[in-house]
C-alpha cells in the first residue's frame, strides 16, 4: 500500500481511500485542492500503484492503513473519505479497527452482498470481464466513460486518456481486478455491528440513485446516525474525480457540521 501526503502535519488529519480500476493520482486534484485545510493521507490501494503489489481484499486495505496510522503515533482521525471500494473500506474500517474517526464520509460505498455465493461468484465474474474489458482496451474505455464528460478541467481528453489507459495496462493485474469487485461486494462485517460515535455522511450521484439504494440503506443499518446526501446530475464518483472546488466546499461543508448526537 503506497501512502501519499499533502498538506501540513499539524493540520487536523483526513485519510482518503481511493476506488478501483483508478490510478492513485486521479485523486490528487481533490487532495491538494483540500490541503491548505488538513493534513491528508491518500492511502493508495494495493494493486493500484506502480509497485507490482496485488489487491486482497477490503479488509486488508482497512487494517493495513490502521496500521500504518498507528505506526505514525496516530490515535484518531478527524475526517475519513472513501468512494466505491474506498467507502467499503471506511465502512469495515469503522467497524473493525480501533482508531476512533470523528466524521466519515462514505461516497457510494459499497457492501456486502446478501446472495448465496454462487451468485456472488457470478456477479463478481461479470464485475471482472467488464472492467478488465476497459481497462485493457481504450475503445471499450472510452465507451464506458466517455472522454467529453470523464476529462477533469483543463486537460486534453487524448492525453488524459493516454495516460490512464498505459497505467492501468501495465499496473493492474487480472489478479487485482477480480479480488477488488469480489471482496468490495463481500467483506466481512462484524455481527451485531458495532456503536461507533462517529458523525457520518453516505453520498451518492443522482444517477446512480437506485444503483447505491441497497449500499446505503445497509450502511445506515450498520450506522444509524448516518445522513444521507445526494449530489444531482453526477454519476458514481464523479465529484472526486471531476469537480475538486466542489469536492472540497462538500468536506468542508462536513467539517463544520455540528454534530447531533
Amino acid at each position: 500500500m503506497k501512502v501519499v501526503e499533502y498538506g501540513n502535519r499539524t493540520s487536523p488529519l483526513m485519510t482518503i481511500f481511493q476506488c478501483t480500476a483508478e490510478p492513485w493520482w486521479v485523486f490528487k486534484p481533490s487532495a491538494e485542492e483540500l490541503s491548505g485545510e488538513f493534513h491528508i493521507l491518500l492511502f493508495a490501494a494495493d494493486g493500484h500503484d506502480e509497485s507490482g503489489t496485488t489487491f486482497e481484499s477490503v479488509e486488508k486495505y482497512a487494517h493495513d492503513a490502521a496500521m500504518y496510522l498507528q505506526a505514525q503515533g496516530v490515535d484518531h482521525v478527524d475526517l475519513m473519505y472513501g468512494v466505491s471500494l474506498g467507502g467499503a473500506t471506511v465502512v469495515r474500517f469503522l467497524a473493525a479497527e480501533s482508531i476512533p474517526v470523528t466524521k466519515a464520509i462514505i461516497d457510494a460505498g459499497i457492501t456486502p452482498y446478501p446472495y448465496p455465493k454462487p451468485v456472488c461468484r457470478l456477479i463478481a465474474a461479470g464485475d471482472f470481464l467488464s472492467v478488465s474489458l476497459a481497462t485493457k482496451n481504450r475503445t471499450v474505455m472510452e465507451l464506458i466513460a466517455p472522454p467529453n464528460r470523464w476529462t477533469p478541467a483543463g486537460e486534453n481528453p487524448t492525453d488524459h486518456y493516454d495516460k490512464i489507459f498505459d497505467f492501468e495496462k501495465n499496473h493492474y493485474s487480472y489478479r487485482t481486478l477480480y479480488n477488488s469487485f469480489w471482496s468490495a461486494n463481500n467483506y466481512t462485517m462484524p455481527d451485531p455491528f458495532p456503536a461507533v460515535d462517529t458523525y457520518i455522511e453516505y453520498w451518492y450521484g443522482e444517477g446512480e440513485k437506485h444503483a447505491r439504494a441497497r449500499n446505503c440503506a445497509y450502511v445506515k443499518r450498520a450506522y444509524p446516525q448516518t445522513v444521507s446526501r445526494e449530489f444531482r446530475g453526477l454519476m458514481h464518483a464523479e465529484l472526486v474525480l471531476m469537480y475538486p472546488k466542489l469536492f472540497r466546499e462538500e468536506i468542508l461543508r462536513v467539517w463544520n457540521q455540528k454534530r447531533s448526537h
